[in-house]
């Protein structure tokens, strides 16, 4: 490969495009301006499951649709479940799709002893 110069360059090969064995898909109305709240709501989700979870797509919609999605099934929908998630209930949804036996911590609350 040439430069502009005419110079000869060194290859450099591209890596391969990563595949998400595990992806979150929310889909927002972007003409209701629900896009902050979705990419604040996946910033979320990276954080708590990093590692576990490979990908957070945000994909704008229209109609006032709020959905999320987590390997192709539906785990929230706005009109449904009454509004939109919390980031606690999100995760727990998650979770107990993804790797129902890990703990959340203070996300899972806390329990009352007698």
């Amino acid at each position: 490969m040439t430069d502009i110069s005419g110079q000869s360059s060194q290859s450099t090969s591209i890596p391969a495009v990563p595949t998400a064995k595990n992806k979150v898909v929310i889909h927002y109305c972007n003409l209701c301006r629900w896009m902050l709240r979705s990419a604040w709501l996946a910033q979320e989700l990276l954080t708590t499951f990093d590692g576990e979870l490979d990908e957070v797509a945000l994909h704008p919609g229209t109609g006032g649709v709020f959905h999320v999605w987590l390997n192709g099934e539906l785990i929230w929908d706005r009109v449904s479940d009454g509004g939109f998630p919390e980031a606690k209930e999100l995760k727990q949804r998650v979770r107990d799709l993804l790797c129902p036996e890990r703990s959340l911590g203070h996300s899972d609350g806390h329990k009352k002893t007698d």
